[in-house]
């Protein structure tokens, strides 16, 4: 790491979003990396739609650069994007059952098709048989928190999957931290103790955003956020 990127890293939030704020490339890219996994995660829990949460990220991080010049510092960087996140999945969530009833009312048939991010059954098949054997698991994990009821969900995903404490997951969610203690109590139960006991360790896996899907976030962000890469001017 070179002497100007470690500067960065050792800003503290309100300087960070200051300079994220200016267009500052390296700030606006080292936001974006630090963010996207949880930042995907919280619109997934809401969403359960690999596509649909992956455009409300970018559309939460195009909405918070916009308006760095309010952060205060009162909460962490990462909490003030994850409420922001939370908060448009859940207005896009809106919107889309707002649709959906329109359409059922019309009697038009709706396939909820998965557009997730596992490969086909015939790349799969290339995979060894390990590997294979953990993205079925992986899949059926998924499916399994996918049908956990919203706010049970959404713990689920803040405390056992992102890592998050109770206290920042309540101040996310703007809830009391024992009504977070009882929601994930319950969401733990409601997957099957056979379950989290034996797979526990793949659930980080079982939801992901990272690599390929994280560097693509991150490009488009900083082209949005600083178009003098392409000699544009805003």
């Amino acid at each position: 790491m070179n002497s100007v990127a470690q500067d960065y890293e050792e800003m503290s939030d309100i300087q960070l979003a200051q300079r994220a704020a200016l267009r500052d490339e390296i700030a606006v890219t080292l936001v974006t990396k630090r963010n996207n996994q949880r930042m995907f995660r919280a619109a997934w829990s809401v969403l359960r739609n690999h596509a649909d949460a992956e455009d409300v990220v970018q559309e939460s991080y195009l909405r918070a650069f916009r308006s760095l010049q309010r952060f205060e510092g009162k909460s962490s960087l990462s909490t003030w994007l994850t409420r922001i996140v939370l908060n448009t999945a859940i207005d896009r969530k809106r919107s889309n059952d707002r649709k959906m009833k329109a359409l059922e009312s019309q009697d038009i048939a709706i396939i909820d098709a998965y557009r997730s991010n596992y490969s086909s059954n015939s790349e799969a098949s290339d995979l060894p048989s390990s590997q294979l054997a953990r993205a079925e698991l992986s899949k059926f994990l998924k499916s399994a928190v996918r049908r956990l009821p919203d706010p049970y969900r959404t713990v689920f995903v803040f405390r056992d999957i992102e890592g998050m404490s109770i206290t920042e997951t309540a101040e996310v969610m703007e809830i009391p931290p024992a009504t977070v203690k009882t929601r994930l109590f319950r969401a733990r139960r409601l997957l099957r103790k056979d379950i989290e006991a034996e797979f526990g360790d793949v659930f980080d896996d079982t939801i992901t955003f990272a690599g390929v899907d994280c560097e693509a976030m991150t490009t488009r962000i900083v082209g949005e956020i600083c178009p003098h890469k392409t000699g544009e001017e805003e």
